[in-house]
């Protein structure tokens, strides 16, 4: 099982409920909520402010790539 973080301890990383938090990447990208389908493929990622995130239960990641949308 996956250790689970704080949105505050998350530089790059991912919530299961469809959010990411990139704080590399362009103001517009740093906080998004996607739309996550069956099959486990995210789309249609939208601009979020920090507050809207949840709390906790993220999980640390490399990076992304924002062209792939992965």
């Amino acid at each position: 099982m996956q250790q689970a973080f704080k949105a505050i301890d998350i530089d790059i990383g991912y919530h299961p409920r469809g959010y990411r938090i990139d704080k590399t990447a362009s103001p517009l990208n740093r906080y998004t909520r996607w739309q996550v389908d069956e099959s486990g493929t995210w789309s249609n990622p939208a601009p979020v402010c920090f507050d809207a995130l949840p709390g906790d239960g993220w999980v640390k990641s490399e990076g992304f790539d924002w062209e792939l949308g992965i």
